[in-house]
């Protein structure tokens, strides 16, 4: 299904990837490049590639397909957990024309600890000090580091890009206003795939399109298409 903002151009389409709606968990995405795990099928990945208007980069992060919880990424940069492998760190160099680099942390799901934007990031109060000075080197952003709704999981509660960003529905408002200042976009709580709190489990955006799990219902929709306006 798609929906289009006639007026400012925004298209948000319902996908599924594995049979399942958790979109986010296998694939990521920026304004140049979409990551996407080896041996996806071509004409998904056509799709989505069309869709997002980006080109597609077969991946691995340490051996596994699980592209979402295991990359951060903006227009700058990708982080990847102390768990990637060498080679895989020089292919997404070569292949992203990004700044690509490792966390200096014991933690592995670092997508699920760390949400960016082109802007700022929020990086969870789990991760040491030193992935701070990364976030900035390689992101090229200030990292504020806070909870969210009582969660510490940053990258799972919320989706940003350089025009808006969604957070968990539990976050308070000065939570809402702290990610919104952080990431210099408008921000709102939003929900996933029919009521699912966790949102980079559902999404795949930047700023030409969004793609969202197939359970998205339509109210959802609608505040998808508010919140990431192009």
């Amino acid at each position: 299904m798609t929906i289009a903002n006639t007026l400012l151009q925004l298209a948000i389409y319902r996908y599924t990837v594995y049979k399942s709606p958790n979109i986010g968990i296998f694939i990521r995405a920026n304004d140049k490049v979409m990551l996407i795990p080896h041996g996806f099928a071509e004409t998904k990945t056509e799709k989505l590639s069309e869709y997002l208007q980006v080109e597609e980069v077969h991946a691995s992060v340490a051996g596994t397909r699980l592209l979402g919880p295991m990359t951060v990424m903006n227009n700058n940069g990708i982080l990847l957990p102390p768990i990637a492998e060498e080679d895989e760190v020089q292919f997404l160099r070569e292949h992203t024309h990004l700044k690509v680099e490792r966390i200096k942390s014991k933690f592995t799901a670092v997508g699920n600890l760390i949400a960016a934007n082109d802007n700022g990031a929020i990086v969870s109060p789990l991760l040491e000090h030193e992935v701070d000075e990364q976030v900035r080197d390689i992101l090229g952003v200030p990292a504020t580091r806070m909870e969210v709704g009582g969660f510490v999981q940053c990258g799972s509660m919320i989706v940003a890009t350089n025009a808006g960003a969604g957070v968990h529905p539990k976050a308070t408002e000065d939570e809402v206003k702290a990610v919104s200042e952080a990431m210099q976009v408008p921000a709102e709580p939003l929900t996933i795939n029919g009521g699912i709190p966790f949102l980079s489990s559902g999404i795949v955006a930047n700023t030409r399109a969004v793609v969202v799990g197939s359970l998205t219902s339509g109210p959802e929709l609608i505040m998808l298409s508010r919140i990431f306006q192009a």
